[in-house]
């Protein structure tokens, strides 16, 4: 009887095994049929654009014409809304690039590299510039690829009271020329740091973090040996440019669950405070500023036409003509282009207290690699000024009047700030910088725990910083009114009084003096 009721038990045991391998199987050869689809069509009206990007992800308007993607299974409630469309190639599918198998041959800077090589020059630059660069890898994607930053600063083991600026590229894995862009800054700081004026400043005055590669297994799709077949999404088919909070829609605007490549940027943003970064894209030339998902305007809107106007002008100068003249001439308010929801540049400007734009660098997404030192050349001189916009404003440190150190505390610019334009001091030092256009201003600095406290009539000139530094009571030590120091004053008078009385009765020989 045991003997049968052991034979039972295996049969089962088999088939529970089994039911999981065909399971498996399904899965994989299900998520395998799944497609990416790019295809264009017409509208009518603008308004369509606000229900549309709900349900598919788009890329690019050209005059009436929708440039967009969506995946064979979601696609079907695109296609029954009835708009005539067309298919389009994958832009990470046209041609075969030519791929790097080594570091020292990807650093001549006219391929891409397979993800090993990638990996191993991120390490390669810590291992080179030890006193100036750090990598850190914040998290995993789903299949397992590192994302890395490289931290660059003059003393790159120490937190310092320094703004700190970031550049990330690729969260769509087939826009791939910042990829290789961020790649060259990052050499190009290090091996021009001591030799060159302004590079020197950048990495000595700036607490600098530079992510290649937001999307390793959208850029990797078809294996780590190429780009080529490249894809916009993750492995989830999720576009990790819809997946973070929204300031409209609120927490995962997108239907779709934080990924873990959105939730390792999102867990780094915790730790940082970034002041002024960057997402580099492709599929257009242009610099497009918040806000992505309403129509209102930031705060700071003309200082963010502005940064985005002196990006753009660089990158015009130092091109041939029509390089960077997408949109007005270059630059875009994000709705006014298209509207989306999810989007890092409206999540870092709206629940970060940072200032984030979208530098779209080509407008073909996979470049032939013996282009991408072109747009290097395009690009570098404004992707270096870019930065040099966190050296002006309004600047200093918030600490405790009493001990002195640092407090995590909230800077606002009284009748100026709206829709969550205030900024953050950095918790771990207590400085903060408050990018803004020249005039005068009224702060206001909050922290728990303590008093608030205004400072008034603050000039900000152009091209210049003003330093605010600001000391914050506990509400535990509570500050004297009016009334309280005069009756301090009284009683230290009284007892001078009192001790002068005293000393005469003891001495009276004092009084004929």
């Amino acid at each position: 009887m045991a003997d049968d009721f052991g034979g039972l038990r295996m049969k089962y045991l088999r088939l529970i095994l089994c039911a999981i391998l065909l399971s498996l199987i399904s899965t994989a050869a299900s998520q395998s049929r799944t497609t990416q689809i790019y295809f264009k069509f017409r509208i009518e009206s603008r308004d369509d654009l606000y229900s549309l990007g709900r349900i598919i992800e788009i890329d690019n308007i050209v005059g009436d014409t929708v440039y967009a993607y969506s995946v064979d299974t979601r696609f079907e409630r695109f296609r029954k809304l009835g708009y005539d469309y067309m298919v389009l190639p994958n832009p990470g599918s046209l041609f075969s690039p030519k791929m790097s198998r080594t570091v020292d041959e990807f650093l001549e800077w006219d391929s891409y590299p397979s993800y090993e090589v990638y990996v191993a020059t991120m390490y390669r630059f810590a291992d080179n510039y030890p006193d100036l660069c750090q990598v850190e890898n914040v998290g995993y994607s789903v299949e397992g690829r590192e994302i890395l930053f490289a931290k660059l600063s003059d003393n790159v083991a120490t937190e310092e009271a320094e703004p700190e600026v970031m550049y990330s590229s690729s969260m769509h894995g087939d826009e791939t020329t910042g990829y290789i862009l961020t790649l060259r800054l990052i050499d190009y700081l290090l091996s021009n740091y001591g030799s060159d004026n302004q590079v020197t400043a950048l990495i000595n005055n700036l607490e600098i973090w530079l992510n290649p590669l937001a999307n390793p297994d959208g850029t990797y799709f078809g294996g780590n040996e190429s780009v080529f077949g490249a894809i916009r999404y993750n492995v989830y088919w999720v576009d990790l440019n819809r997946n973070f909070p929204d300031p409209d829609e609120g927490a995962n605007p997108d239907g779709r669950a934080y990924q873990p490549e959105t939730l390792a940027m999102m867990s780094f943003f915790e730790a940082h405070s970034f002041i002024i970064s960057a997402n580099f894209h492709g599929g257009a030339e242009v610099v497009n500023y918040p806000w992505d998902t309403w129509p209102q305007r930031h705060a700071d809107d003309n200082w963010f036409i502005q940064i985005s106007r002196e990006y753009a002008d660089s990158a015009q100068s130092n091109s041939p003509s029509g390089y960077m003249n997408d949109l007005n001439n270059g630059i875009t308010n994000g709705w006014d282009w298209y509207t989306i929801a999810g989007g890092r540049q409206d999540y870092i400007s709206y629940f970060k207290g940072g200032r984030e734009t979208t530098i779209e660098l080509s407008s073909t997404k996979l470049l032939p690699p013996n282009q991408l030192p072109n747009l290097w050349n395009y690009n570098r001189a404004a992707m270096l000024t870019y930065f040099e916009q966190a050296y002006y404003g309004i600047k200093g440190i918030v600490t405790d009047a009493r001990t002195g150190q640092p407090l995590a505390a909230t800077i606002t610019v009284l009748n100026h700030d709206i829709d969550s334009s205030r900024v953050f001091t950095d918790r771990d030092v207590g400085d903060y910088q408050r990018m803004i256009d020249a005039g005068i201003y009224d702060l206001r600095f909050t922290a728990a725990g303590y008093n608030p406290q205004t400072v008034n009539n603050v000039s900000v000139n152009d091209r210049s910083v003003t330093i605010v530094d600001v000391q914050l009571v506990s509400i535990l030590d509570p500050v004297p009114t009016l009334s309280q120091w005069g009756l301090i004053l009284l009683s230290l008078l009284l007892l001078a009084m009192g001790t002068a009385a005293a000393v005469r009765r003891k001495n009276p020989a004092m009084i004929l003096r």
